[in-house]
């Protein structure tokens, strides 16, 4: 965990330590040099026969480990000594897609040069690594995505959401841009209640989401749900959001009606 490769070759090579012990998480050694992104522990570690993919809790192996972290070196290491990106957590991610969360394109395009298919991939609620970059507004590791693998421009998870809906709702308006631009994503698509990025972007906040998308856009201030027939004003007021998107609305576009 703390890089001393001198210290674990003295403990493992005197002490007779096991390179394989592991801790109520089933992390090994292994794990906690890639988690950490110690290198030449790593690559000891490796070279005494530790398990390239041995699973902690959740079903995480050290490559998974590494790829929270933005540690070429110790991806690279590990894919060298066998590791395979294929393999899947417990919920659904692989290396390559907990690395699409960390938005290195670096990494990203180091992962599709060893393993193809690994963006071929998906959580066990549908979310697929586009998803996940564009969510957290990886806008250089959404470019790397959109040129290197072919995702459906509006697929939905489980609720329906798209990777543009997880990029207006989260704010990221460059990622919007992109995925609009160069990927023909959908403005109009609908989620499993048929709210589309306007309403997402009303529950979330995000005033200049919501400028890009009614101003910039053109889009109707004023759709509807299909399912809950609400509009953006209704689900901003409906967590009492105030005064965000209500005090930015064009004033000639609200319609009044009484109940």
């Amino acid at each position: 965990r703390h890089g001393h490769r001198d210290v674990l070759a003295y403990l493992t090579e005197a002490w007779g330590m096991d390179i394989e012990a592991t801790n109520r998480d089933y992390k090994r050694p292994l794990h906690e040099a890639a988690s950490m992104g110690h290198r030449d522990c790593v690559r000891y570690l490796l070279g005494r026969g530790a398990a390239v993919d041995c699973l902690k809790k959740a079903d995480w192996t050290p490559l998974m480990m590494a790829c929270t972290r933005k540690n070429l070196g110790v991806i690279q290491e590990l894919v060298e000594h066998g590791a395979n990106p294929l393999l899947k957590n417990k919920d659904g991610w692989n290396s390559f897609h907990i690395a699409s969360r960390e938005g290195d394109p670096l990494i990203l395009q180091y992962l599709l040069t060893v393993c193809p298919d690994a963006w071929k991939t998906e959580s066990k609620i549908r979310r697929t690594p586009l998803h996940t970059a564009a969510m957290h507004g990886h806008l250089e590791a959404v470019k790397v995505l959109l040129k290197r693998c072919q995702y459906e421009p509006d697929y939905g998870d489980n609720c329906g959401v798209t990777p543009l809906m997880d990029a207006i709702q989260c704010g990221h308006i460059d990622v919007a841009r992109l995925l609009l631009d160069e990927h023909g994503a959908c403005l109009s698509a609908e989620d499993s209640l048929g709210a589309q990025a306007l309403h997402r972007a009303a529950v979330t906040g995000q005033n200049k989401a919501i400028r890009f998308l009614v101003s910039e856009l053109g889009i109707d201030v004023d759709v509807r749900a299909t399912s809950t027939h609400l509009t953006a004003l209704h689900y901003a007021a409906k967590p009492c959001i105030w005064p965000v998107q209500v005090s930015i609305w064009p004033v000639p576009s609200f319609s009044y009606s009484r109940d």
